[in-house]
């Protein structure tokens, strides 16, 4: 979620559903366009993205869905969204109750009862930060870090309580999972190298990535069938499937799979692997195996602070770049 300096948010990428930024029929967009506040709830502070609808989350509170899946709720605090299931915490429903995790069928619009809910209560949320304020971990970890939303039954996945959780990303068939002190562990399908272990094998819980042992991590991040982290001195680290050049290392076909986003260090934004719906923000459909910059956040003077990606899209918030 963007706490920071005001800012934008700009999407590109496919939108045949109708979902943002294609509000106005288009079924892609090559290049960013400035995403509108909603009527209601002020500025957009999150985006999370699935395949046929996207979901927005306002600074006061607001989650609207964009797309296949429409609907609106109030009260939210953090989201998350995926094909079968959508999942939000909330403020409690009644005065004086803690937070509440509630999973919606995005086929539903919001509308009745959740499909499954749970009281939160302030104990179980994380501390951290400054003071050591209560905060909690971002979906799908859930506040407690000791159990994480997963889009197929069964919905709640437990955690071993001594993985000490910070951070917890999912892709289509493995989990990467950032602890307390920067190790990073996987698990999942394993047939395209996406854990990093070294072999195609499949893991059933949560392993540690030897490889990285004494690398301190900053970021997670879980594509499709591909891995990314970064360290805490800034070094990106990729493995597992490059169909598409998603790795930033040659491919021999360009074909179909995902992509791979940058947007840390000075706040230029760097795309590469499968653009064919224009997800690249190029302001072309072309495929690409090397990093390479988007320029129009540099043409306007634009310094990119957080970055959402979905599977054929991509969702980035940026500021006016301070005048030295």
């Amino acid at each position: 979620m963007v706490e920071e300096r005001p800012g934008s948010w700009f999407g590109f990428g496919f939108c045949g559903f109708g979902q943002a930024p294609g509000s106005d029929g288009r079924h892609q967009v090559h290049s960013p366009r400035l995403l509108c506040s909603w009527d209601r709830g002020g500025d957009i502070c999150s985006v999370r993205a699935s395949w046929s609808y996207t979901a927005f989350l306002s600074r006061a509170g607001r989650v609207q869905l964009s797309g296949s899946a429409g609907g609106a709720l109030d009260g939210c605090r953090d989201l998350w969204a995926s094909e079968t299931l959508f999942v939000v915490l909330r403020d409690g429903r009644r005065p004086g109750a803690g937070a509440e995790l509630q999973a919606w069928a995005p086929s539903s619009a919001l509308r009745g009862e959740p499909l499954w809910a749970q009281t939160v209560t302030a104990e179980t949320e994380r501390k951290g930060g400054a003071g050591g304020e209560t905060r909690a971990a971002p979906l799908p970890l859930l506040p407690c870090a000791r159990a994480y939303v997963s889009p197929r039954t069964p919905l709640v996945q437990p955690l071993a309580p001594e993985l000490r959780a910070r951070r917890l990303e999912l892709g289509t068939e493995h989990a990467l999972l950032l602890d307390e002190a920067g190790q990073v562990y996987s698990w999942g399908a394993g047939r395209h190298g996406q854990l990093g272990h070294g072999t195609l094998e499949a893991e059933l819980e949560p392993r540690l990535l030897e490889a990285l042992q004494g690398l301190p991590m900053a970021v997670v991040a879980a594509g499709g069938w591909h891995s990314v982290c970064v360290s805490e001195t800034g070094d990106i680290y990729i493995w597992g499937w490059n169909e598409s050049g998603q790795l930033a290392l040659p491919s021999r076909s360009l074909a179909e799979d995902r992509k791979t986003v940058s947007g840390e260090g000075l706040g230029e934004l760097y795309t590469w692997g499968w653009g064919k719906y224009g997800q690249l923000g190029h302001s072309d459909t072309a495929s690409w195996d090397r990093p390479c910059r988007v320029e129009y956040f540099v043409d306007n003077q634009l310094q990119v602070m957080a970055v959402s990606c979905g599977p054929w899209n991509t969702y980035v918030y940026a500021v006016e770049k301070e005048k030295s």
